[in-house]
Formats: structure tokens, sequence, C-alpha cells
């Protein structure tokens, strides 16, 4: 592998301890920088978590031992998460470095458009395959009478219903009254 590719020694605030003198592939720190992210915002989540439940001095003298207590989490979650960030810069570096000689093709010239496509169909289309289609739309246009009169079906069933319970309100009114 390049040089470039190997992770220098860690120092000691630097997280990569497990794989000093190992070489590590781009995708490997593709997915080290994914499982980082992950991290990240798990423990923005707990900073948010922590925040939501501290209550605002509102006049009222706060427990200071619980107070100091939240303080050394919160504190402790953001010196984590500026390890974290320093991770996470290393890393987009170190796979910046490494594809900096890769030569970037247009990706929009790489996926096959529909448009582009249709003119190759049209001349490989055989006679068993139009007829399929043309068997296939015949199908799909019965399915949609079919579901329009089911609906029209529903519909003065449920018109139906309606009458019947308002006969049978009527009938208990009256019944009721006298």
């Amino acid at each position: 592998m390049n040089p470039k590719d190997r992770l220098p020694a860690p120092h000691p605030q630097q997280p990569f301890s497990g794989t000093a003198g190992k070489e590590v592939n781009t995708a490997s720190l593709c997915r080290i920088g994914q499982e980082t992210v992950q991290e990240i915002v798990s423990k923005t989540q707990e900073i948010f978590g922590l925040l939501k439940t501290w209550q605002l001095p509102n006049g009222v003298n706060p427990n200071i031992q619980v107070h100091q207590e939240r303080q050394t989490k919160l504190q402790d979650l953001v010196r984590q998460m500026e390890v974290l960030f320093r991770k996470l810069r290393l890393i987009y570096e170190k796979c910046h470095e490494s594809t900096a000689g890769l030569q970037h093709s247009n990706i929009e010239a790489l996926v096959p458009y529909v448009e582009h496509l249709e003119g190759k169909h049209e001349d490989l289309e055989s006679d068993s395959v139009r007829y399929v289609n043309e068997e296939r739309r015949e199908v799909v246009e019965k399915v949609k009478q079919k579901n329009q009169q089911l609906k029209v079906l529903m519909d003065q069933l449920r018109e139906l219903i309606w009458d019947v319970n308002a006969m049978m309100v009527a009938n208990s009114a009256q019944a009721a009254v006298r």
C-alpha cells in the first residue's frame, strides 16, 4: 500500500491506538468515520437529553451537589465530543490524502437514464415481448374497470347502511315517544 494509507502513530488524545502500525485502506477509514459520526450523534443526543432535564434557575436554590454532578457530566460529554471530532477530522484528512490522486469522473455519466435506454429497447423488442406487453395492458385495464365497479358497489352499500341506520334511529325515537 501507499505510505499515505498508513495511519500515523496516535497522539495520547487520538483514538486510533488499536490500528497503530496496521495498514488501513480508505474503505476501512470510511467505515470508522461512519462509526465515529454515529458516536457523535449519540453523544449529542445524550447532551440534549441532559440539558432537557436541567431545571432553569427560577429563583429556587438548586441542589448544589446535583447541579455539580450534571455540570461534570456535561463537561465530560463535551470533552468526549471534542475527541470524536478530532478523530473524525483525522479520518477525513487521511481519506482525502489517499483519494487525492484518483481521477474523479462525472457521477451523472455513470447513471443510466431511462431516456437513453428507450431507443435500445425498441430495437430489441420481439413479437412475443410486444404480445406480452399488450396482454399486460389489457389485464391492467380490466383490473381498473373491476376496481371502479367495486367502488360503485361499496358506495351503494354505504348509502344502504346509512339509510338502514337512519330508519332504525327513527323507529327507536318513535318507540321512545309512545
